[in-house]
């Protein structure tokens, strides 16, 4: 099993017996330092008591699976407002919401496409770019991330 569906599995339940609810777990490599990083959510918006308490209850839980062999930092943080979408849930939640997709290879010259969200399945996005929608396969996306508009 995957170190973040292992963390997943037992964190989902504190985080959301805290009040919370867990958005996402990643386990990255950023130069030579690995980083575990627990993101989470709630109505309202998370703040650093939140993350802070979620880390304190986690933090031990860790150290007993071990579920890490080599060293690494653990975070808890916020989803963010500028949160990146991966799941179909995720997609299906913020439905006609702004958002930014990046693209592995340039489409009419442009690597980013800002647009409205109008469309998921199968990891194919459907996106509302001015005038024009437009379709982008699975495989032509890198990310696709909420988009805060002023």
């Amino acid at each position: 099993m995957k170190v973040t569906d292992t963390v997943t599995q037992f964190a989902q339940p504190i985080v959301e017996q805290m009040g919370c609810s867990l958005w996402d777990v990643e386990y990255v490599r950023e130069g030579s330092e690995r980083y575990l990083r627990v993101y989470i959510d709630k109505e309202g918006g998370v703040d650093i008591t939140d993350c802070e308490a979620i880390h304190r209850a986690i933090d031990p839980i860790l150290d007993e699976k071990d579920p890490i062999a080599e060293s690494y930092h653990f975070e808890v943080c916020s989803a963010g407002i500028e949160r990146s979408l991966k799941r179909e849930r995720d997609f299906i939640q913020f439905m006609g919401s702004p958002i930014l997709v990046k693209l592995y290879r340039p489409r009419n010259g442009l690597k980013e496409i800002p647009g409205i969200l109008r469309g998921y399945e199968n990891g194919a996005v459907t996106v509302e770019a001015g005038k024009e929608t437009i379709t982008f396969t699975k495989s032509e996306v890198a990310l696709v991330r909420l988009r805060v508009e002023f």
